[in-house]
């Protein structure tokens, strides 16, 4: 006896924690008898909320409104946040407990796919639909190359943000361009910081002091003279090239003479304090969200593309959009495709959820939606500046690493440029050998 029920649990224990039963348990769960499914949305604060209203309101306008038109279909919300959320997630995934949904970005979503953790969206990419988008960056910032694993809702480039007074004052608002897409140079940036050093003013800071808003100073970096931070294929990191080392050591010229600051000790947070309390006179890390997050009436905030040496920049971006997670359940993940296009693509509910993020439409047939915003209507016009998006790429993470240490040593001078750059590319490469 005492056998047999050794038999028996053993038995109990493989089944209870069996793939095939915890699948089985999942999918009983969110399908009812009455055949209604049950969808689990996590969310990234993303979207904008009402004055006075929490977090997640927004979002369950939208499930009240996709509810009514699909009565079979009921959706939970959970929002995690930018600190704890990625932890979550990857939690949720190795447990087997991994939402239907998430609003996201493509850095993690990506990857997701990438890994084979996620449902394709291959049959919501047309012909008809990557035409509305009319950005082949774009559209392929929402692939691994094989599958679109993400469905894009908005997006939003990254650009420069001065205080007008500062750089008038300092005689260097001459040397930005504010007319037409304020396109301007590196020579005319040069100037400009050595016109606000001389003043007293930090022109800048080049923040390394860790990860956050790493895109701001890359994007500063690789458009100097024109460098890359990824080929074509995005098959290997670029930065180690004769245009990355003239960018870095004009970079560590400006630092030197004190007319922008290296940032050691910050990230972009603590740029953005900076820049608001009117301690440094531009910021490298402006963005529709932060131009509302950080607006003030103390001074006049002016958006600019980053210089470059030809005059034509290559902006990093935002891409707003969703994953859907393989839960083995078809039922479920065309009930998740469903709920997506509603958020994107519903005449009503599309544009209105396009705005809610602050950002501006993927697809070109929303037309303006900011109708009389005059900054907005430059800001849209960047997209055509759009880069390669490289946030998706294998070792992504590990790069960034690679990336601030490297300005760190180029700062300081514990390593030439050419050798932090040789260390960057060897380390942020170790990836593809």
């Amino acid at each position: 006896m005492k056998k047999l029920s050794t038999l028996v649990l053993c038995v109990m224990l493989v089944l209870f924690t069996s793939p095939l039963f915890a699948a089985g348990s999942q999918e009983k769960a969110a399908t009812s008898d009455d055949g209604t499914i049950t969808l689990t949305w996590w969310a990234f604060p993303t979207f904008g909320q009402d004055p006075g209203k929490p977090v997640g309101s927004y979002e369950a306008e939208i499930i009240k409104a996709f509810e009514a038109a699909n009565p079979g279909i009921k959706v939970q919300l959970e929002t995690i946040d930018f600190t704890s959320g990625p932890q979550k997630l990857t939690a949720a995934i190795e447990g087997g407990t991994a939402p239907d949904i998430l609003f996201d970005a493509p850095g993690r979503i990506i990857e997701y796919g990438r890994n084979g953790k996620l449902v394709s969206f291959d049959d919501m990419f047309t012909d008809s639909y990557k035409n509305d988008v009319g950005n082949d960056e774009l559209i392929a910032a929402c692939s691994d190359g094989s599958s679109y694993w993400m469905y894009p809702i908005s997006a939003s480039p990254f650009y420069m943000g001065i205080n007008k007074e500062m750089w008038e004052e300092a005689g260097a608002l001459q040397y930005v361009n504010l007319d037409g897409d304020r396109t301007w140079t590196t020579d005319d940036f040069a100037k400009a910081m050595e016109a606000l050093g001389k003043n007293g003013n930090i022109g800048l800071s080049v923040y390394c002091g860790g990860q956050g808003g790493d895109q701001g100073t890359r994007a500063l970096v690789s458009n100097l003279y024109g460098a890359t931070i990824a080929d074509a294929s995005n098959s290997r990191y670029t930065m180690n090239s004769p245009e990355g080392a003239k960018a870095l050591t004009l970079l560590k010229d400006l630092v030197d003479k004190g007319y922008i600051d290296a940032g050691l000790s910050i990230a972009a947070a603590e740029e953005l304090q900076l820049f608001s309390q009117q301690q440094i006179a531009s910021t490298i890390c402006w963005g529709t969200s932060n131009a509302l997050n950080y607006a003030s009436d103390d001074f006049t905030q002016v958006s600019i593309p980053f210089p470059s040496n030809d005059g034509v920049p290559s902006l990093e971006y935002l891409v707003n959009g969703f994953g859907i997670f393989n839960n083995n359940d078809a039922a479920r993940a065309e009930a998740a495709k469903k709920f997506v296009a509603f958020v994107c693509d519903d005449p009503a509910w599309g544009p209105k959820n396009v705005v809610q993020t602050g950002a501006f439409p993927v697809r070109s047939s929303f037309g303006d939606l900011y109708p009389g915003n005059d900054e907005y209507k430059l800001l849209a016009s960047w997209t055509k500046y759009y880069g390669g998006y490289y946030n998706t790429m294998p070792g992504f993470a590990a790069m960034r690493t690679e990336w601030w240490n490297m300005l760190q040593y180029v700062f300081t001078g514990d390593k030439t440029v050419s050798q932090a750059l040789a260390d960057y590319d060897k380390n942020s490469n170790a990836v593809f050998n």
